[in-house]
């Protein structure tokens, strides 16, 4: 394996990760000489080779083809105080302009790219980025830009020279060509600080000016290696680069205490005011509510209790059936209703966040932000599936947030390697160059492109600007050429490709025809997938290939957007399509993300990418918070961030795991045939959880405490002392008590980085210690500190972490990170949080946080359901079940578990209890013997219950009644379909062992493109319509054959009729959204539908018939059947 071919770079030599490497593979080889990394300029065939500079110089062959570059660039002078040295610079666009590939046993490369998309780059943020033309004779190489757009020129002359001229000089002579001077090397440790502007230093306290490579050398173990684990948990020194601590008095001059105590007195200047507050429901309604449960439960007891001491002994059978069926329906209410009695409401306050946090003062002149960094997710699998186009307009609703956007990062993880992802991705950043500018000018809502020219209603609607108009036109037609161009991408790849594909064969024609080959053998070249550089994509094809297919293929990381500067950079009228004059046109760290996949290794679908992208942020950007996101869901509401930082921010907020969002769907039909936006669970089950230890994960739209993730423990308060603990460095147990030091790698995996990340993100986390109550929290003004640049040792770092073996033998998805083994990982993952003591908060604001898309056609909404109970099903059979849960999880908590893995089984009693009503009419006789005052009156008194809960629920969750009773269709229509298959695929799989697959839902539209609804009218056939069907379709033969048989009766008894039809009429009119999405528009129901659940019901009724004969009453009597007193 290559290795870099000279010194480490400046971060590596500063911090004790540059020091060390990770390994190819497991168990391989670490060295002292930085992450293992190539930068090679790949062939036109796709190929790499490894040759010198002489080598290249000798050989004309190869000379246009190869091009060998090595990542370190000697340090140059900087002559602006507090600015990165612009060797770091440069070595930051250069890594930016590298497309990183790497993974199992295979060399970590970096691809220098000429272009990353077709069209032009102008953002300097943004791969590809150029600066002028190199000065150099018979060069056409490009200077790199600074992130203001500048030219990085190194030499006081300003002679432009590009990267590969200034290392051809530095190597040969060390002058430079325009003045013949020495390049000037600077000291980049010696910087002087600057306190100016708030920011604090980052030395510790025992060796503030130490030499950090000594203490390194002194760190090493038994094989010489630097042993990470001694010096990040034993030494008084900070945690690494990025992490401040409170800093000693004389660090301020000749202040003294004045001076150390200056951003608490700020704060202490102005009267505590909290970011956030519980609201809880009125006593006028929440009394009654729980009243109300009190005395259905004592009702549902005397019922029950009526009902097993009054058997039908006319039919024992029918009597047996409902009466275990009611009792496991009390049960099952039980453990849906009792969690529900203590309801909340929270509200923030996003001005006390602003002015704690944003606001100017006088150890912060410039206004610097205060605020945690937040990483963004977004996960994508199957470009056809999820349509580029919509994951793109979420990346840009992401890069335009309202928050500090050096505070921000965004990763998208394209589990599926496509290409034709990657360059969506590309073309949204440089979209972004002129979307995120005009929405902060104009502070446009939403922004989301495609959704804000979709809205109907006056644009200029609160707008004060006088030329929003003519803006907002310009932007709406660059929007659409960048739809055409994200259309048009498949097309482009594909002709791209292809023309790519015949120079190579016609390459290797030419090639056997000198070679004097049989020209009629076939020749066989590879159909690959061409990037825009002319070179291989090392992801999938679309001919698939050996490593270039789906689960097969290198690890692949791109900085999109590299790191912004950390002061605001204003914009002109010159340089863009639009005026930005005092608009910030920085643009927040984007990074495309698609991990290493192998055949022989379970990658655990999206739990195993989020994992990774857990792993790649925490050494690339690590900020304490996380953020997900389904590729499909977009932010609404800018302000959601702060939103959600009022609560982990607030005093008490160490303790919150996440913040979860209520999700909010667009695209449904006004109806909600199908219950899609879900509110009884988001508005109240959820709301109601809230009063508890928190809600459930429900998969996106969550923001996570990166130290939960990591599966450590919430924070005890009682070892902080008064003498100011949080500068003191942490140790192993305070974290985890059972975790030994040496057992760090075997949790976390052997990246030094990612190890030094976890305790930085625990400080960084913490709420700000501006009360006497905050015992757990951090001084004001220590995360101002600008981020380190990226260099090439900390990306290729994050390519390793993303290799498919980094999580062999360690703990990721058992302990750490999402956890696998069920195909609902959201829930679990958030069940292993509470359980280990931490809690959670419900964030519901005025706008929508979030909104997104649902499958609103019958088919698809029955297999998401039915992902969603087997994943109940399976969490049911493992350690994951409530019932085995410690003792830091609440009564109640346990309880909305609990109930979480059981209710599938419902299904079992539900599909039963349907039935009954039909075998009533057939039989003519009824579950009671004989009807009494006492059963009635109990009946009366659950019913009239239940309807008033059902009422007071509707008044505290704000549900509407008919989203109510769509919700209670949809309940009996999942339950005896899909949730009954999740229990026979579940079962299956724990006595079996027969493993559950579940296809991606499409997030594509219908066929229909002028019908936003068309797609609720497609009719796809599932076997998971046929119980549906049959339970209808037999009770209304029963029905015919009741009324048939008493209008022949001598004596009609109308009154056995009414009664069981009653009910009959009860089910169908629960199923009646289930048969109209039968029926479609164009009557497009499969006729072997209809054909297999008519002759499944006549089949049943007539056997029913024949082998349980009408055994009524006859004329005259009054036997045992079922009639109203």
């Amino acid at each position: 394996m290559s290795t870099l071919s000279s010194q480490p770079s400046k971060k590596a030599m500063r911090s004790p990760a540059g020091t060390t490497s990770s390994t190819s593979s497991q168990g391989g080889n670490r060295s002292s000489s930085g992450q293992t990394v190539k930068f090679a300029r790949r062939t036109s065939s796709g190929r790499y080779v490894s040759l010198s500079r002489e080598d290249l110089d000798m050989s004309g062959e190869f000379s246009n083809d190869y091009m060998n570059y090595t990542v370190h660039i000697p340090p140059t002078p900087d002559n602006q105080p507090m600015d990165t040295s612009v060797a770091a610079k440069a070595e930051e666009q250069y890594v930016s302009n590298s497309l990183f590939t790497g993974g199992f046993n295979s060399v970590t490369r970096a691809h220098l790219m000429d272009k990353v998309i077709d069209s032009e780059v102008s953002h300097p943020q943004m791969a590809g980025s150029k600066g002028s033309s190199c000065a150099m004779p018979a060069c056409d190489g490009k200077i790199m830009k600074d992130e203001r757009g500048e030219d990085v020129i190194p030499c006081e002359c300003r002679f432009k020279i590009c990267r590969d001229c200034y290392m051809d000089a530095q190597k040969d002579t060390g002058l430079c060509p325009g003045c013949k001077e020495p390049y000037k090397v600077g000291d980049y440790d010696d910087d002087v600080p600057n306190y100016s502007s708030g920011a604090l230093s980052l030395q510790g306290p025992d060796d503030a000016k130490g030499d950090r490579r000594n203490m390194s050398m002194m760190k090493r173990n038994q094989n010489g290696d630097f042993d990470n684990n001694k010096w990040l948990f034993e030494t008084q020194g900070t945690y690494g680069y990025g992490n401040a601590y409170w800093p000693q008095d004389e660090r301020y001059g000749d202040d003294g205490d004045e001076g150390m105590q200056r951003g608490i007195l700020e704060n202490q200047d102005k009267p505590w005011r909290p970011l956030s507050r519980v609201i809880h429901v009125k006593n006028s309604i929440i009394s009654p509510y729980r009243l109300l449960i009190v005395l259905r439960l004592i009702t549902l007891g005397f019922f029950l209790a009526w009902r097993v001491r009054h058997p039908n002994y006319d039919a024992i059978w029918l009597w047996l059936m409902s009466i275990t069926c009611e009792i496991w329906f009390a049960f099952s209410w039980i453990l849906d209703q009792i969690p529900k009695i203590n309801p909340v409401n929270r509200e923030t306050d996003l001005e006390v966040l602003r002015d704690k946090f944003d606001m100017p003062s006088p150890s912060n002149p410039t206004g610097r932000s205060d605020l945690p960094g937040i990483d963004l997710f977004v996960s994508t699998a199957d470009p056809e599936k999820e349509p580029p186009l919509t994951t793109a307009n979420t990346i840009l609703s992401i890069l335009s947030v309202d928050y500090p956007v050096e505070k921000l990062a965004c990763y998208v993880s394209d589990d599926g390697g496509a290409l034709l992802t990657f360059e969506a991705m590309a073309e949204a950043a440089s979209f972004a160059d002129l979307w995120v500018p005009f929405c902060r000018k104009h502070d446009i809502e939403p922004r989301n492109p495609d959704t804000y020219f979709s809205l109907k209603g006056d644009p200029t609607k609160n707008k004060k600007r006088s030329d929003f108009v003519k803006d907002r036109r310009r932007v709406k037609r660059e929007y659409d050429e960048f739809k055409v161009r994200i259309n048009g991408l498949p097309d482009s790849i594909r002709r791209r490709s292809d023309a790519f594909n015949a120079r190579e064969e016609m390459k290797m024609l030419k090639h056997m025809r000198e070679s004097g080959a049989d020209p009629i053998e076939p020749i066989r070249v590879q159909k690959a997938t061409w990037m825009a550089d002319g070179t291989h994509w090392p992801g999938t094809w679309s001919v698939p290939a050996g490593e270039h297919k789906k689960g097969d293929h290198a690890g692949i990381l791109q900085v999109m957007l590299k790191p912004p500067s950390h002061d605001p950079l204003m914009g002109s009228s010159e340089d863009k399509l639009l005026d930005f004059t005092d608009v910030d046109i920085r643009l927040p760290m984007f990074v495309y993300v698609s991990r290493e996949k192998r055949p022989g290794y379970d990658h655990n679908k999206k739990a195993g990418a989020m994992n990774a992208l857990v792993r790649s942020s925490a050494i690339l950007s690590n900020g304490p918070f996380i953020l997900n996101l389904d590729c499909d869901h977009y932010i609404f509401n800018c302000k959601a961030i702060r939103e959600g930082m009022c609560f982990m921010m607030d005093r008490g907020g160490e303790d919150i795991c996440y913040i979860q969002f209520p999700q909010r769907f667009e695209g449904i039909d006004p109806s909600d045939r199908y219950a899609n936006h879900n509110t009884v669970f988001f508005d109240s089950n959820m709301r109601a959880l809230d009063g508890l230890q928190g809600p459930v994960y429900v998969g996106t739209g969550t923001m996570f405490r990166r130290f939960a993730l990591y599966g450590f423990d919430p924070p005890a308060v009682d070892y902080t002392t008064d003498k100011g603990s949080e500068t003191q460095a942490l140790k192993t147990t305070d974290f985890d008590p059972d975790l030994d030091v040496n057992l760090l790698p075997k949790r976390f995996g052997n990246s030094t980085m990612l190890a030094e990340s976890i305790p930085i993100a625990e400080f960084q986390g913490r709420p700000i210690a501006d009360h006497p109550a905050v015992k757990y929290g951090r001084p004001p003004g220590v995360l101002r500190v600008p981020r380190e640049p990226l260099d090439a040792t900390t990306v290729a770092e994050a390519v390793s972490a993303i290799s498919c073996w980094y999580e062999d033998k360690t703990e990721w998805g058992d302990r750490v990170g999402w956890i696998y083994g069920s195909v609902t990982e959201d829930v679990v993952t958030g069940y292993r949080m509470h359980n280990r003591g931490w809690r959670s908060v419900y964030c519901v604001t005025k706008r929508d946080s979030f909104r997104g898309s649902a499958p609103i056609n019958l088919t698809d909404r029955l297999h998401q359901v039915l992902r969603w109970a087997t994943g109940s099903v399976e969490i049911f059979f493992s350690r994951n079940n409530a019932i085995l849960a410690t003792r830091r999880l609440k009564f109640l908590q346990r309880l909305a578990y609990l109930n979480v893995g059981v209710y599938p089984f419902t299904s079992l009693f539900l599909v039963v209890y349907c039935f009954l009503p039909a075998l009533s009419l057939i039989t003519g006789n009824f579950i009671v013997q004989t009807l009494s005052i006492t059963f009635l009156l109990l009946l009366l008194a659950i019913s009239v219950a239940l309807v008033g809960l059902a009422i007071l629920e509707v008044k505290w969750s704000g549900v509407g009644l008919e989203e109510w009773w769509r919700n209670e269709q949809f309940w009996l229509i999942s339950g005896t379909s899909a949730h009954l298959a999740a229990v026979v695929q579940g079962l299956l799989k724990v006595i079996a062992g027969i493993e559950i697959s579940f296809t991606l839902t499409s997030k594509s539209a219908g066929e229909d493109v002028d019908d936003i609804y068309a797609d609720l009218y497609l009719v796809k056939w599932t076997s998971l319509m046929i119980p549906p069907i049959v339970i209808g379709m037999v009770n209304i033969i029963a029905m015919v054959i009741a009324f048939s048989r008493t209008i022949y009766e001598t004596v009609p008894q109308w009154s056995k009729f009414i009664g069981g039809a009653f009910f009959s009429f009860w089910v169908l009119a629960h199923l009646y959204p289930f048969a109209k999405g039968l029926m479609g528009r164009r009557r497009k129901t499969p006729t072997i539908v209809f054909v297999w659940s008519g002759l499944i019901a006549i089949t049943l009724s007539l056997l029913w018939v024949a082998v349980y004969p009408n055994s009524g009453p006859q004329e005259g009597t009054g036997g045992g059947g079922f009639t109203f007193p």
